[in-house]
Parts: structure tokens; C-alpha cells; sequence
């Protein structure tokens, strides 16, 4: 009890200023998304006035259409893949420990790292584009990263390459949770293998792929570092995002008032994800207890 109380008097500090710096923080973003604040805080209140004018920007528009358009791509690529290399690894294969040190060592790298190599990697004039044209084929293009349509899917590729590993940790636990018995009552049913784990084992293990897709949505709305070292929002503004716009009006621009309605948006989109998880978890544990 005496060692509990001391432990709890040590975090106590800590935990009250990271909750009234948090809250103080958010309620001072959510002010001045109210005024029409510029360079210098303004305490002259236009309501919800900008949080319509916002979608007047065209830079606002693109980068939400990139959250739309890249969030799900990125969680669906990620999600097949990670499965893949779970159900891979699930066999029993030689070397397991191996292959799930390379799966996940693309977590142990940092994002800018991470940015910073695949920027190397797609630049046409010092990556695979100029690996293959070196090799003798030289009408082979890859220049995604410098054309404004297509840029945006290089970034995919850089966050599956980095979060996948961390899918198919996740489903692997998962795989090896599901009870034996089951399984080899299927086999010895005469189920082939691909049947079994679409019908069993995969559909047992659903709460992880929901947990799974929640984690990878957040990630996908909070993505900035990895964007700012591969293509620094460009070309132009092709790969902006929303932590990138709000880095750029807070910062660049001197549009605290424009910065800080992009920001509230991206939190209640957050606290959207988090309100549909937790209604999934009081869903799930109603129907267990039946």
C-alpha cells in the first residue's frame, strides 16, 4: 500500500500539468478558430464563420482530398499486406524469428529517416528509374514523385513499406491465440488450408483487425513527418495534408485563425474514430455476455 502511494504521488505532478496543458492548449486552439486572428492573436469573434471559409481555400481542399484518398489506400495496402506476411509466418516456416525481425524492422526507423531513403529511392535521377535505365532499359519511367497526380501514391508506398510489419505483428499474435482444436477439426474435415483460414481462423481474430484499422487510421490523419522529408508537400502542393496545412498557415503564413480551424477539424475527425471504437468495444462486449 506504502509503496503504491508513493508511486502515486510521484506521477500525480506530471499527470496534472499534462492535463491542464492539454486542456488549456486545446481550448486556446478552439478560441482562435473563432477569431479572425492573423500573424497576433485577436480576441475579435467570428463565430463559426471559418470553419465554412476554409473550404474556399483550394490548398485546404487538396490537402483533405489527399487524407481521403491516401488514408484509405494506405490502410487497405497495409492491412492486406500485414495479413499476408502473418499467414506466411503462421506456417511454421524455418528462420520465423528471422523474418519477423526484417517485417518489423521498418518501425525501428525513424519517419524522417524513412522519408529521406525513399525519396532517394523514387528520385528519377538516382533511384530505380536510374537503376533500370542503367541496366540497358531505357524507356523505363518511374517518376511519380515529381508529377502532381501521382505523388501522393509515393507516399503510400513509404508508409506501407514502414507499417506494415507492425499489421502483421499484431494479426500474428492473434493467429497463435486461436484455439488448435478448431483447426484441426476443419482439417480433419477436409478443408483445404486457404478455406480454413477465411472461414476459421481469420474471422475468430476480428476485434484485431478492427483495432488494426482504428491504430492505422490514426496514423493516416496524423502524418506529416514522413511527408515533409520525401516530398516536403510537393510537387507544389500535391502531397499537402492537414498537419501539413496547419504547420504551414500556423508558422509560414501567420494564419493562426485558419490553422488553428484545421486543426479542430482533424481533432473531431479523431475523436469521430475514437467515439466508433469505443461503441464497437460496448457492441462486443454486450453480445459476449449474451
Amino acid at each position: 500500500m506504502t509503496e503504491r502511494l508513493v508511486i502515486g504521488l510521484s506521477l500525480t505532478p506530471a499527470f496534472i500539468i499534462t492535463l491542464i496543458g492539454t486542456f488549456i492548449f486545446l481550448g486556446w486552439t478552439v478560441l482562435m478558430s473563432m477569431t479572425d486572428s492573423t500573424l497576433f492573436p485577436s480576441t475579435d469573434f467570428v463565430g463559426l464563420e471559418g470553419y465554412w471559409q476554409i473550404w474556399k481555400y483550394p490548398r485546404w481542399q487538396v490537402a483533405a482530398g489527399n487524407l481521403f484518398t491516401f488514408g484509405p489506400i494506405y490502410m487497405l495496402v497495409c492491412g492486406v499486406i500485414g495479413i499476408g506476411m502473418a499467414i506466411a509466418i503462421d506456417q511454421n516456416v524455418r528462420g520465423e524469428n528471422i523474418f519477423r525481425a526484417i517485417y518489423l524492422y521498418p518501425m525501428a526507423v525513424s519517419f524522417v529517416v524513412a522519408g529521406t531513403i525513399w525519396r532517394w529511392i523514387l528520385n528519377p535521377g538516382t533511384g530505380v528509374e536510374a537503376l533500370v535505365q542503367g541496366m540497358g532499359f531505357e524507356s523505363f519511367v518511374f517518376d511519380w514523385i515529381t508529377r502532381k497526380d501521382r505523388a501522393i501514391y509515393t507516399v503510400i508506398i513509404a508508409q506501407v513499406w514502414q507499417h506494415a510489419g507492425f499489421v502483421m505483428a499484431l494479426v500474428l499474435a492473434g493467429l497463435r491465440t486461436v484455439n488448435r482444436d478448431i483447426i484441426n477439426a476443419a482439417m480433419i474435415d477436409g478443408a483445404p488450408t486457404h478455406t480454413i483460414y477465411r472461414r476459421v481462423i481469420l474471422p475468430s481474430i476480428a476485434p484485431i483487425f478492427v483495432a488494426v484499422f482504428f491504430i492505422l487510421s490514426q496514423w493516416a490523419l496524423k502524418t506529416y513527418d514522413i511527408i515533409l522529408a520525401l516530398t516536403g508537400g510537393g510537387p507544389g502542393i500535391a502531397t499537402d495534408v492537414p498537419s501539413i496545412f496547419v504547420r504551414d498557415m500556423m508558422f509560414n503564413r501567420g494564419e493562426i485563425a485558419l490553422a488553428s480551424v484545421a486543426s479542430v477539424y482533424m481533432l473531431l475527425l479523431l475523436f469521430t474514430l475514437m467515439a466508433i471504437y469505443k461503441s464497437y468495444q460496448v457492441i462486443a462486449r454486450r453480445r459476449t455476455k449474451q
